[in-house]
C-alpha cells in the first residue's frame, strides 16, 4: 500500500483532499455545539469546507480524471487529438516521459528506426543482383541457341520481375509500373499451370490516363496476386480467374484483387483482418503462427507511409473465393505522395 500511494501522486492528493475535507467537517461541527451564539463560526467553517470542494473537483479530480483517459486510450494503442499535448502531467518524470514520446514521433526518428531494420533486412537476404541477372541471362542465350523459345521467354520474364523486385526498394512507383510487374508474374506463373488460370484488370477508360499515373509503394500488387494464387486458385483445376479492379473517387486510389479460389473461413477470415488493423509489434507472432505474411507486410508498409486510414481489408467466402481491398491516397506524383504521409504523420501526432 505503502508503494502505490508513493508511486501514484494523484491519489496522495486525492485521499489528503478527502481527509482535510473530513477535518473541516468536524471543526464546523465542534464550533455549532460549542458557540452556539455565533452563527459566523458555523458558516466559516463551511464557506471554507465549500470553497476547498470546489478547488479539489476543480484543481485534482478533473484534471487526474482527464489525464487518466488520455493515457488509457494511449495505452490501449489509439492515436487521439492531444493525447500527446498533456495540460495536467502526473508529475515532472510524467512530462519529460510524454515529451520524449512527442519527439520520437514529430521527428523523424521512429521512421530511421524503421527503415534501418528494413535495410538491415534486405542485406541480409540479399542476392548479388548483377551475379543473378548474368546467370539468367547466360540460360536465356542457351535456351534460344538450341531452339527452345519457351524456356528463353520464361527466363527472359524472370530476370525482368528480379530487376524490378530487386532494384530501389524504397521508391514509390507508378500504377502501371506495378501492374506491368503483375503481368510479368503471371506470365511466369502460366508456364506452370498453362490454361488453368487467367487474369483481367479492369478500370473505366475514362480514368485511364489518370489511374496508370497513381503513385504507390513498389511491390504493393504483386504479393497480393502471389498470395491469391497460391492459397485460393492453385487447388483449381481449371477456369480460374485473378481480376484487378481499379477505382478512382475524389482522395482515393481503390484496388480489389480478386479470385474465384477456395476462399476462406469465417474464423480465419475474422482473425486476418483484426491483425491487419493491429499495430505492427503486434502482427509479427501472429505471422509465424498462422500465415498471411505477404499481406500483412504490404498492409503495415502502406499505413507506416500513407497513415492508418489507408491499408487492406480483405472479404471472403468459403468455396467461393476471396476479395482483397486496397485503400491508397489518390497522388499522381511523388511530392503529393509524401504530402499526404507528412500530412498523416502530423494529424497522428495530435
Amino acid at each position: 500500500m505503502r508503494f502505490k500511494i508513493k508511486r501514484y501522486i494523484s491519489a496522495r492528493i486525492l485521499l489528503l483532499a478527502v481527509l482535510f475535507s473530513a477535518l473541516l467537517a468536524m471543526a464546523a461541527m465542534v464550533a455549532f455545539y460549542w458557540v452556539q451564539t455565533s452563527y459566523l463560526a458555523v458558516l466559516l467553517p463551511l464557506g471554507v469546507l465549500a470553497m476547498e470542494s470546489v478547488a479539489v473537483y476543480a484543481y485534482v479530480y478533473k484534471p487526474y480524471r482527464e489525464t487518466e483517459k488520455l493515457l488509457t486510450l494511449f495505452a490501449a494503442g489509439y492515436t487521439v487529438e492531444d493525447t500527446l499535448d498533456m495540460r495536467y502531467p502526473f508529475s515532472p518524470g510524467t512530462e519529460a516521459a510524454i515529451g520524449r514520446i512527442r519527439n520520437i514521433f514529430a521527428t523523424k526518428e521512429f521512421i530511421s528506426a524503421s527503415k534501418r531494420q528494413a535495410q538491415y533486412l534486405a542485406l541480409q537476404n540479399q542476392i548479388n543482383p548483377h551475379f543473378l541477372y548474368n546467370t539468367l541471362e547466360g540460360i536465356r542465350s542457351d535456351a534460344l541457341i538450341a531452339g527452345a523459345k519457351d524456356i528463353a521467354e520464361m527466363t527472359e520474364a524472370l530476370s525482368t520481375f528480379f530487376r524490378y523486385t530487386i532494384s530501389n526498394l524504397e521508391n514509390l512507383v507508378s500504377l502501371e509500373e506495378e501492374l506491368h510487374n503483375v503481368e510479368n508474374y503471371f506470365h511466369i506463373q502460366q508456364y506452370r499451370f498453362g490454361e488453368r488460370l487467367e487474369m483481367r484488370i479492369e478500370y473505366d477508360e475514362a480514368d485511364k490516363q489518370e489511374l496508370l499515373r497513381c503513385r504507390l509503394l513498389k511491390l504493393t500488387l504483386q504479393p497480393i496476386a502471389e498470395n491469391a494464387i497460391v492459397h485460393g486458385l492453385e487447388q483449381r483445376l481449371s477456369d480460374g480467374l485473378l481480376r484487378i479492379r481499379l477505382e478512382l473517387t475524389n482522395t482515393r486510389l481503390l484496388i480489389t484483387v480478386s479470385d474465384n479460389g477456395v476462399g476462406m473461413q469465417e474464423a480465419k477470415l475474422d482473425a486476418l483482418n483484426a491483425h491487419l488493423n493491429a499495430a505492427y509489434f503486434e502482427t509479427a507472432q501472429w505471422q509465424r503462427s498462422y500465415g498471411g505474411i505477404a499481406l500483412i507486410n504490404v498492409n503495415n508498409r502502406i499505413k507506416l507511409l500513407f497513415g492508418e486510414e489507408y491499408g487492406i481489408y480483405i472479404y471472403s467466402v468459403e468455396g467461393e473465393g476471396t476479395d482483397v481491398r486496397v485503400t491508397l491516397p489518390r497522388t499522381l506524383d511523388d511530392q503529393e505522395a509524401r504530402r499526404v504521409a507528412e500530412g498523416t504523420a502530423r494529424r497522428s501526432m495530435v
